[in-house]
């Protein structure tokens, strides 16, 4: 039985790339702190350490046994970062270089990497490729580019991949965290108050990829060879407007209202993903329209209420 380690394993997608690893008939082992993952996202199977990866303590804690490694811990707001940027440095880069050293001491095959999107910064309104320049416009994006750049610089000792995900969503979203994940909050927003806030301008655009897309991207990612030493976007290809999401959310959920108030700090105007290396290398053709990825996500929402 392969073994694997999943950080952030309590979180949406940690959660969701643990259950494939599972049925895949991998042993997985799992950290986090739950900082806002949450241990009820995590299936019975996996074996759990709780703690903080910028401690070391953590990561002395953590089995030396698996060769391939999914960091999707971190904080993975561009809002909140601003909040607090040391602590968020703290969360996706310290945390990276910790985990870093511990798969070199311990000769671990690969590193699979949760980047974002957010690493792009201001784009044209066109497709962005994996070679576009890179300028953050937040703090989240600045931490997620410079553990980037330590996973390339010891590429020598620890093969990585690299996953820029694009808006994910889908069942199992925190539906209470209403700073993160464009689509949970107005979906949540919809069904409780029967309004949708856009924070910004209707006009902005974004690349929105369902869950059990993301999970097979995650699954052939650290299966592939040809994935390692690369940075692959994870997304649709498909440019859709914030007005777009939010006019297809009330004809599903007919009488919401949509409100405009002024965006956050941050934010990109817009942004949707080239996505061939996606095609290429994982062999990705099939995704999820997000028509059928929202009609999923309502579906299992409502059933929470």
């Amino acid at each position: 039985m392969p073994k694997i380690l999943i950080t952030g394993v309590g979180g949406f997608i940690g959660s969701n790339v643990a259950r494939r690893f599972i049925l895949e008939g991998w042993k997985v082992f799992g950290v986090d702190n739950f900082s806002s993952g949450k241990k009820n996202n995590i299936p019975a199977q996996v074996e759990l350490i709780s703690g903080n990866l910028a401690e070391k303590r953590t990561i002395r804690n953590m089995p030396q046994e698996c060769k391939t490694i999914l960091h999707l811990a971190g904080q993975s707001s561009g809002e909140i970062s601003f909040d607090d940027p040391v602590e968020d440095m703290r969360s996706n880069t310290i945390s990276t270089l910790n985990l870093i050293e511990h798969s070199i001491l311990n000769h671990c095959e690969k590193i699979i990497y949760a980047s974002s999107m957010s690493v792009y910064g201001a784009v044209p309104d066109k497709p962005v490729s994996e070679e576009h320049p890179n300028k953050p416009i937040s703090c989240y994006g600045v931490g997620k580019q410079a553990a980037e750049n330590y996973l390339r610089i010891f590429g020598s000792k620890i093969p990585w991949v690299s996953l820029r995900m694009f808006n994910v969503y889908g069942p199992g979203q925190d539906l209470e965290n209403l700073r993160q994940g464009m689509v949970s909050i107005y979906v949540a927003q919809a069904i409780a108050n029967g309004e949708i806030l856009v924070k910004g301008d209707l006009n902005r655009f974004r690349d929105f990829i369902f869950i059990d897309d993301v999970v097979e991207s995650w699954f052939r990612a650290a299966t592939r060879a040809e994935a390692i030493g690369q940075t692959i976007n994870v997304g649709t290809g498909v440019r859709t407007t914030v007005k777009d999401l939010a006019e297809k959310i009330q004809i599903l959920l007919p009488g919401v209202t949509i409100r405009v108030q002024e965006n956050t700090p941050g934010d990109q105007y817009g942004i949707y993903a080239d996505i061939k290396k996606l095609k290429s290398l994982l062999g990705i053709s099939v995704l999820t329209s997000l028509n059928d990825g929202l009609k999923k996500f309502l579906n299992w929402a409502q059933s929470k209420k």
